[in-house]
């Protein structure tokens, strides 16, 4: 099969609206929490991303169905579930499949599962994970390249995380559902996406109490209900958007956002000069401004997001003067900035942080995506670049942002998708 590239001829300015989709990191979430139910569930506002087509294969495993009523409706029916080993290599396949042993343990007292897989970001360990469900009395063994969690019953317990993670505030909480008796989850994450999928756990009968905050008290109980759910706006991709707006737009509306989400994008861009009308839910910007170089360190929300650090570096190189970003999240999560170098980016990159000197003219060259964010980050240097950009490995853009090279023709982009030219010799 021939390789799929994303290729952008660069210098045209956007310009009109852009409609935001909904969040990529709290759909991998709430699909896996849609097992936990007793009858179906229905999502609105899915986005139609790589992440969603395999976690709905995953739920074929487990003989959940999947109906998709239009291109953001899905109903998920659990009422035919079987509890069957999850080791197809799906499972690899995306990091959030993990998710499910949360929700199996918290369904049926056992998982048996493969390690997840996703984009490569520096150490993601799981123990953090693996410590909840033993606090709820869970016995882990991995074996064979898998998982097995079981418990003869689930108890609440009081859980202290050594660090915020929103992968394993939300696998606790899930597991933590049908337990018996209260789990309180201290240095919980407070990530929106938290928020999103304790809502769903309580329209479907939960009691879940404090998402959002750094302490979540569950109350356990016997059954839950199927329910109706409209997913929250993607903040990483409106903050992707308002990025690419204040960089290649003369004006440029984006939609369906919830602007305190990206709050800490928006104070930096304006630190740095770009000029905004901030709505209830949309962000209105206006490019051409001369910018003035900043400093990001990446932080837990609500603090600066690491996924947006790495869009953000594209536009670095267009400021005026000497730009820092730190990551305190992923120390390891500079790989773009090699791809943006071929490009005629002017960047130095140290231990967890690199230095964007600017500004330098950015020409068209063949990059890869080396992981999501990375991405993102090609597409905007693509579109700022003279000549065309041809970016590889596009899967990786494609797991998480939906049908952006039609958002950006709809905007006046030259970009279009083909095959990679074979290599001749």
């Amino acid at each position: 099969m021939m390789e799929e590239v994303i290729r952008i001829k660069g210098g045209k300015r956007l310009n009109g609206s852009v409609t935001v989709s909904g969040a990529k990191n709290a759909t991998v979430a709430l699909i896996p929490a849609v097992v936990l139910a007793n009858g179906p569930v229905t999502l609105t506002g899915v986005p139609g991303i790589e992440d969603v087509d395999a976690l709905s294969e995953i739920l074929g495993l487990l003989k959940v169905s999947v109906v998709k009523k239009d291109e953001t409706h899905l109903v998920f029916d659990p009422t035919n579930m079987e509890n069957v080993d999850l080791d197809a290599d799906v499972v690899t396949k995306l990091r959030a499949s993990y998710y499910f042993m949360g929700a199996l343990l918290g369904k049926y007292g056992k998982v048996r599962m493969k390690m997840p897989g996703g984009c490569y970001l520096g150490p993601r360990p799981i123990d953090l994970h693996i410590k909840g469900f033993e606090a709820l009395g869970a016995d882990v063994v991995y074996e064979r390249g898998c998982y097995v969690i079981e418990a003869k019953e689930l108890k609440g317990n009081h859980i202290f995380l050594d660090i915020a993670s929103v992968g394993a505030t939300i696998n606790i909480m899930m597991a933590a559902v049908y337990a018996k008796g209260r789990t309180i989850i201290e240095n919980a994450a407070k990530e929106p996406e938290i928020i999103d999928v304790a809502t769903l756990l309580n329209k479907m009968g939960a009691h879940v109490r404090g998402a959002g905050t750094n302490v979540i008290t569950i109350d356990g109980v016997n059954h839950l209900n199927g329910c109706f759910h409209e997913i929250i706006p993607d903040r990483i991709e409106a903050g992707t958007f308002v990025v690419m707006a204040a960089c290649c737009s003369d004006k440029m509306e984006i939609l369906n956002v919830i602007p305190k989400h990206i709050e800490s994008l928006l104070l930096k861009l304006e630190e740095s000069g770009v000029k905004m009308d901030i709505g209830v839910d949309r962000v209105t910007v206006y490019g051409n401004q001369v910018l003035k170089p900043i400093e990001v360190t990446t932080k837990p929300y609500p603090g600066f997001a690491t996924d947006l650090q790495q869009p953000l570096t594209a536009l670095l190189t267009q400021v005026n003067g000497v730009s820092r970003v730190s990551d305190t999240i992923y120390k390891e999560r500079f790989k773009h900035c090699m791809e943006l170098q071929r490009m005629g980016a002017n960047i130095e990159v140290g231990d967890g942080c690199c230095e964007v000197h600017g500004p330098t003219k950015l020409y068209g060259s063949k990059v890869t995506a080396t992981d999501l964010r990375c991405g993102a980050s090609l597409v905007i240097a693509g579109l700022l670049a003279e000549g065309e950009t041809e970016i590889h490995d596009v899967y990786h853009i494609d797991r998480g942002y939906d049908n952006i090279d039609g958002k950006l023709r709809d905007l006046g982009a030259m970009i279009e998708r083909g095959e990679a030219e074979p290599i001749r010799g």
